[in-house]
């Protein structure tokens, strides 16, 4: 993984030093909270219901046993013992105290983390996929891609007061598992005749008015990607609105422009952006690739696995994917457990998480957009002992992309935005349909909830979203369906009138019931959506 020079380190340092200036003129009164906010929003420092929460940047969602473990000593020493993963690949702590915020920052920095440009009107945290690197089916690891965005992104002074947020995605591998298409651009690498560069799209986002990008060039060579990007943002920074946020975001821009006419202002900058010799190197781009080699993977490991003990077998058919190298497995960390909150690990997990990726896992972690942890490279032969360990720590519930595996936004219990509680919902939910053996009948099912219209719970990419609203000064619940953030990506349809906290899972259950009816041999729960339709769900939910 990428290892900080001189230079990045440096430049977080000094960042952590510029904001300890600002908090302490902020606690002192010299600055009020107005003249503060966009500067604590530019180190990821949010304020919140109950009190300040700091989102601490994990890129493209690739981090060491060091940092991990850092993470879970951040959470027992200033938070509450715990910290969220998040949709971004993130890690936020709810519970932070002012002061405190420039201790956390240089404690990141001792571990080459930070929490910049994770807020603001800027190009956030670059993700990627979680198996980069050691999947089988990718054309090369978009991981060297996603850094040498985040270099050139950070501190962009063009780009750091952009109309809205601006995220980008990088796959390179035709099982999109970063929900790519719903991001402002994603970048998906393909190799043509021998040569490596990206599919662009452009104009993709949740929120209030969702879509999912459309492709806006269908090849640029590796060399010219950054320059491309360039070109990309500069159309948007133009005309971008700032009238209006809730038209600010490019999608926006690509829709009342039409795709036509943005990708026509797009090449036609891109002819301006090939003259100024912007893009990176050739040597930087191998200096970059150079830190994520592939490691030294022992040869003839054995493929067997013990599968006598049952809830190990059930785990590893469950949690464990093939790796692209002989011996190895990747293995899923459900942060789902039934009881608990989607995303949340304690301080003693973290730390856990940190050991296990010390002592099998190469020393590497990976945090995926469905708010679950990877270790990426561990023996098959190493498989019943993490199993063991994660099951002592509560975390080997074997439901990944089942129905508990649920992705689910703070809600109304911390986010200030939010109309409605996630947490309490995810959590009825998921006891409502604990039972494994029905999980496993219902196959692969993705069910995501927000809180409110800003979607960061992905609800529209849900097969199965809910949204919560307010109705009046009541807390209600959207329910809708055939929503996939997968190459496959779609927007999620509303059923009808909302439910109440109760009535929504009551609503799920006569749909799980009835898709169980309806199916054919072989069919995800979205094949029956898609080929029977909205009309026969509904006529079960509300008949």
């Amino acid at each position: 993984m990428y290892r900080y020079d001189s230079y990045d380190q440096s430049m977080v340092d000094a960042r952590v030093e510029e904001f300890r200036d600002q908090v302490q003129r902020r606690l002192s009164g010299a600055l009020t909270e107005d003249q503060f906010k966009p500067l604590r929003l530019m180190n990821g420092l949010y304020l919140q219901l109950h009190a300040y929460m700091l989102r601490v940047a994990i890129p493209y969602g690739t981090l060491s046993a060091r940092q991990m473990r850092k993470l879970g000593a951040i959470a027992r020493k200033y938070d509450r013992g715990y910290g969220h993963f998040t949709t971004r690949q993130n890690l936020q702590y709810n519970w932070i105290k002012l002061a405190d915020a420039p201790d956390i920052l240089a404690e990141l920095a001792s571990v080459e983390m930070h929490a910049i440009q994770t807020s603001g009107n800027c190009i956030r945290n670059i993700s990627s996929d979680q198996y980069a690197g050691v999947s089988a089916d990718e054309v090369t690891d978009p991981r060297p891609w996603a850094e040498l965005l985040r270099q050139w992104s950070s501190f962009h002074p063009e780009f750091t007061y952009l109309p809205r947020k601006f995220k980008i995605a990088v796959i390179a591998s035709d099982e999109d598992r970063a929900a790519m298409r719903l991001h402002d651009i994603g970048l998906k690498l393909v190799e043509r005749d021998g040569r490596i560069g990206a599919e662009v799209y452009a104009g993709g986002g949740m929120g209030r008015t969702p879509m999912v990008a459309p492709l806006i060039r269908d090849f640029v060579s590796e060399d010219e990607i950054v320059s491309y990007l360039e070109a990309c943002l500069r159309v948007y920074n133009r005309y971008g609105r700032r009238d209006n946020k809730y038209k600010a975001r490019i999608k926006i821009l690509v829709h009342e422009l039409g795709v036509q006419e943005y990708k026509r202002q797009v090449e036609e900058e891109f002819a301006h952006m090939r003259t100024l010799g912007l893009n990176p190197p050739v040597e930087e781009l191998d200096r970059i690739r150079a830190f994520f080699a592939p490691p030294a993977y022992e040869s003839g490991l054995s493929e067997a696995i013990d599968r006598s003990d049952p809830a190990f077998a059930l785990w590893v058919d469950r949690q464990v994917a093939a790796h692209k190298a002989p011996g190895y497995a990747i293995v899923n960390i459900s942060l789902k457990p039934l009881t608990g909150i989607p995303g949340d690990a304690s301080a003693d997990q973290i730390e856990l998480v940190a050991s296990l990726a010390e002592d099998y896992s190469l020393d590497e972690i990976r945090v995926t957009h469905a708010q679950n942890l990877v270790l990426p490279h561990v023996k098959k032969a190493d498989l019943y002992a993490i199993w063991q360990k994660l099951d002592e720590a509560g975390l080997a519930e074997a439901n990944l992309d089942l129905i508990t595996d649920i992705i689910a936004c703070p809600g109304l219990d911390y986010c200030a935005l939010a109309n409605a509680r996630s947490i309490p919902l995810a959590q009825k939910i998921a006891q409502r349909f604990a039972n494994a053996e029905r999980q496993t009948e219902l196959g692969e099912l993705k069910l995501k909830i927000s809180g409110c219209i800003n979607a960061c719970g992905h609800h529209h990419a849900g097969h199965i979203g809910i949204l919560g609203v307010d109705r009046k000064g009541v807390e209600n619940f959207q329910l809708l369906l055939g929503g996939s953030g997968a190459g496959d990506a779609s927007l999620g349809q509303i059923t009808g009138p909302g439910f109440s906290e109760d009535g929504v899972v009551d609503a799920i259950e006569k749909v799980t019931d009835f898709y169980l009816a309806e199916r054919t041999q072989g069919e995800r729960f979205l094949d029956t959506y898609r080929r029977i339709g909205m009309k026969p769900f509904k006529e079960a939910i509300y008949g």
